[in-house]
């Protein structure tokens, strides 16, 4: 089945479709540049540090996410504008989105920064300072380039919000591309710091969005650049309505990934994070095919729904549910050749059993068909449910690992608990599209 006959023909649907082809280009480009850089990074960290250093870069997470939901705010709002013509309006929301970003950040990063040298974070890590001495400069410095990078990233959405999720795959692959290049020269110098490896990685993002943003806004769109005088505090009211239980998701996403990797480390090693999240990145790959067509169904939902074409809603959701028979086939080859490909991509460096391996798969599958009802309901700009189960999972899912690893004391009761705890979105999402969309929902149902 091709790429036409799967996802349709209609304009909206080919922008979408010739966003996907560029996409599956980058994605495909950063899977293998993602594969060279684990291995490369174990060389120059050893288990130990390496899993440190992904204990941090899950910590991370949380600070992209403090936008309280303006990212995915203005992703909306910018489609709404221009779905009716109004650049001026589209123009005041991009910046009122930067600006407000700005505001939120700097004190949270003198805040985190403070933190860092005030607590003892080691302790916090479980990680012996012995065999990892620069630990809080690395967090630290890790930390200041995030920060900076929070700055810069609405531009992803912005690209998304003009329904051309295919440039912000290029900046994204143009940072890992760069991380690469700059991972491969520490090695080569002989560089085997956790502080190096930590600055490399939260720099290079960085680096590329700060040439992203005068080729788009002085370039590109110079009449959607953000000026001081277009700030409107209406028009941050509006992401804010809309925003903040985006924020909610979010916090609640990082809240699950983040705290799971730190009970990882804290109720094993840190050296256990590594068969963790490696297979986590493993089956990532299928979730990174994924989005590439996932991720333009969100704003073109928005579109959709501006200019009251429903049918075309209904016919993208058809041809998700192949999509997801596609996928979960992916997951099970994956399975199967899990053991071969860790062998030749690791070099034996580190050990993930084979339960492992389907647990993750399972889960991925789990979270990959929650989404295919949410980017919808995202577009359709129906969140209080989601809200509901995602806030939920978060809250029972720490309690519920702690009770599972003091009846079976293996990893496997930290995926086993993401699953369960993620099942019952996956269902309510399901039930509330289709209400939404057959004009059965009322209530908390359509909100």
């Amino acid at each position: 089945m091709n790429l036409k006959a799967l996802l349709g023909s209609d304009p909206r649907t080919i922008l979408m479709r010739k966003n996907m082809v560029v996409s599956a280009l980058l994605k495909a480009w950063s899977a293998l540049v993602f594969l060279a850089l684990v291995p490369l990074t174990l060389k120059c960290l050893g288990t130990y540090n390496n899993g440190i250093w992904l204990t941090i870069s899950s910590m991370l997470i949380w600070i992209d996410h403090l936008d309280i939901g303006l990212g995915n705010g203005l992703r909306n709002q910018l489609a709404t504008h221009l779905a009716h013509g109004d650049r001026r309006g589209a123009q005041q929301v991009v910046t009122s989105t930067f600006f407000m970003l700005i505001m939120i950040i700097v004190p949270v990063a003198l805040l985190t920064l403070g933190m860092i040298y005030a607590f003892d974070i080691f302790s916090f890590m479980n990680v012996d300072a012995t065999l990892s001495p620069d630990l809080r400069h690395a967090v630290a410095v890790a930390v200041l380039f995030v920060c900076a990078t929070f700055i810069f990233k609405f531009i992803g959405n912005f690209y998304m919000g003009l329904q051309l999720p295919a440039a912000s795959n290029i900046i994204l692959s143009a940072g890992h591309t760069l991380t690469l290049i700059a991972t491969v020269v520490a090695w080569f110098m002989g560089c085997r710091s956790l502080v190096v490896i930590a600055a490399i990685n939260t720099c290079s993002p960085l680096v590329v969005y700060l040439l992203a943003y005068p080729y788009t806004f002085y370039h590109r769109y110079p009449d959607l650049r953000p000026k001081a005088n277009t700030f409107r505090w209406k028009a941050t009211k509006s992401l804010f309505t809309l925003g903040v239980k985006f924020f909610v998701l979010q916090i609640a996403g990082v809240v699950l990934f983040m705290s799971s990797t730190l009970l990882v480390a804290r109720l094993f090693t840190p050296e256990m994070v590594n068969p963790y999240q490696i297979s986590y990145r493993y089956y990532s790959l299928a979730m990174m095919i994924f989005t590439i067509i996932l991720t333009p169904i969100w704003t073109a939902t928005t579109d959709a729904l501006e200019r009251g074409d429903e049918q075309w809603i209904r016919n993208c959701r058809r041809r998700m549910d192949k999509v997801m028979l596609i996928m979960l086939g992916c997951l099970a080859l994956m399975v199967a050749l899990s053991a071969p490909i860790y062998h030749v991509w690791l070099q034996d460096q580190v050990e993930i059993p084979f339960t492992l391996n389907v647990l993750m798969a399972v889960y991925m599958f789990v979270i990959m068909y929650s989404l295919s009802y949410s980017s919808f309901l995202n577009g359709i700009g129906a969140l209080s449910l989601q809200l509901i189960f995602t806030t939920a999972a978060a809250v029972v899912f720490i309690p519920l690992t702690l009770l599972l690893h003091h009846l079976s004391d293996h990893i496997n009761c930290v995926i086993i608990t993401m699953i369960i705890v993620n099942l019952p979105g996956l269902v309510v999402n399901h039930i509330q599209f289709h209400r939404i969309i057959n004009h059965q929902a009322e209530g908390i149902w359509r909100r």
